[in-house]
This record gives structure tokens, sequence and C-alpha cells, in this order.
């Protein structure tokens, strides 16, 4: 199979089979994605790999207890992660600059450039993976969980194993409605109703809208799935949590 045929036929799978995923296949899959882009070949990032079912229970509920967190043979967390490089950088007599903000966000890119890497990867292999966003909803909960120290972030979840379904594939926008050639072109009202007409006239979406008594799909987004109070309560805790970790000063 081609690189262009595992990345157009993906699916996030959520329902998995028993079938355990060997050691040797888990690490050519894990190698494979230590291979992806790093910022100064730095890699400032960490894979914590959960497998035992203890361990997947206690973390399913900064996941909003999911099933496919339980479920999966293999759940795995992509954390920023200073607190090596720091360590390696003190102990050859250099100072580390990296409490920042930036730093943050040069470790997040890094941990999810191999989080991608992993998935194109498993998928290759015949595996299925699901990305959880609920990751930097709730990292102060996957720290304590984890055990991370000062220096590290979670910032994505990737549950992966053999799948138990075959979903359809996801709608996407057309390509015109995120390129743009040369220089940002901003959007018409005429421009956003075509590029999201064939979204809106999905019977999948019709559907939402229906069953969440709303007018607009839009604010299906807006009124229930991503809320602004949810959006700002997870904002504090995320910034509270750069803080702890040594990564945002005031």
């Amino acid at each position: 199979m081609t690189a262009f045929e595992t990345l157009n036929r993906h699916r996030s799978i959520r329902k998995y089979t028993n079938q355990p995923v060997g050691e040797d296949l888990l690490n050519r899959i894990l190698t494979a994605g230590t291979r992806a882009s790093t910022t100064g070949n730095m890699q400032v990032y960490s894979i914590v790999v959960s497998k035992d079912s203890v361990r997947k229970a206690a973390l399913a509920p900064a996941h909003f207890n999911q099933p496919s967190i339980t479920n999966a043979p293999v759940v795995l967390t992509f954390c920023a992660d200073f607190n090596r490089f720091n360590k390696w950088c003190r102990q050859r007599n250099a100072e580390p600059g990296y409490d920042n903000f930036l730093s943050f966000v040069t470790g997040a890119i890094d941990a999810l450039l191999v989080a991608q890497n992993v998935c194109i990867a498993a998928e290759d292999e015949g595996l299925g993976i699901c990305y959880f966003g609920t990751t930097t909803y709730n990292a102060d909960k996957i720290i304590e969980t984890l055990n991370l120290p000062k220096g590290v972030v979670p910032v994505t979840t990737v549950t992966l194993g053999f799948s138990d379904e075959k979903p359809e594939l996801t709608d996407r926008l057309p390509l015109q409605a995120v390129v743009h050639e040369e220089t940002y072109q901003d959007y018409s009202p005429e421009v956003i109703d075509a590029l999201y007409r064939e979204k809106e006239g999905m019977p999948l979406y019709q559907g939402f809208v229906k069953e969440h008594n709303k007018e607009t799909l839009a604010q299906v987004f807006t009124d229930v799935r991503y809320k602004k109070a949810d959006n700002e309560h997870f904002s504090k805790v995320l910034l509270q949590v750069l803080k702890n970790q040594g990564f945002f000063q005031d």
C-alpha cells in the first residue's frame, strides 16, 4: 500500500478487538514515529505507553470515560518534554532557558509531529487509531495519573489496536476551503455558504441539528459541542498546568 493510500483511507477507530499489539510491532511503529521532524533535533517530547488495564481505567476519567480508552489494547500519551533535555544540559555544564511559553509550543509541535507519524505507521500496518482532544482539557489529571514531572505536559492521546469496526470515511471540506494561494484570501459570506453547503446538507449533520433542537449546524458546535464556557474553563486549567510545569510565567 502506498503512503497516499494509507493517508486517504484514514478513519477514527473507537472499537477494537481483543487481539494484543505485539511488542515488536509496537516498537516498529514507535520507531517510525521518532523519525518525524523535530526542532533542532532536540526531540523534546516523550510518549507514555499504557497497556495495563488498571492504568487505562485510571486515565479514562480524564477523557470523559470514553469507552475506547479502556477498550483499546494500547493508549499512547504524547507529551511536550523539556525535563529530559534540561537534565542533559545541566549535566553538561549548560544552563537551559526553556522555562517559557515558546518552549512549550516547541515541545507540543514536536510531540504532535511524532504522534502523526505513529498514526500513519500504525494504519500502514493495518491497525486502527483515534486521536483524543480531551488531553489538553484535563492535562492536570493526566499529569497526576502518569506521574509526569515538571517540564512535561501531555498534548494529545492516541488509542491504537486492531479495528473491530469499519466506519465510513469522515467528510472533509473542499480543498479550496483550507488552501490559500500566495496570501490569505478572506472569506465572503457567499464563499462561506458555498464551502459549507455540502456538509450542512448531509443527513448525519441534519440529524445533529434536529437532535439538539437547533437552527443550524454551527449552533451545534457553539452551543453544544464546544461551548464558550467550557473553552474558557479548560483554558484556565491548561494555563495553570503550564505554570505548574514551568512553562508559563505571569
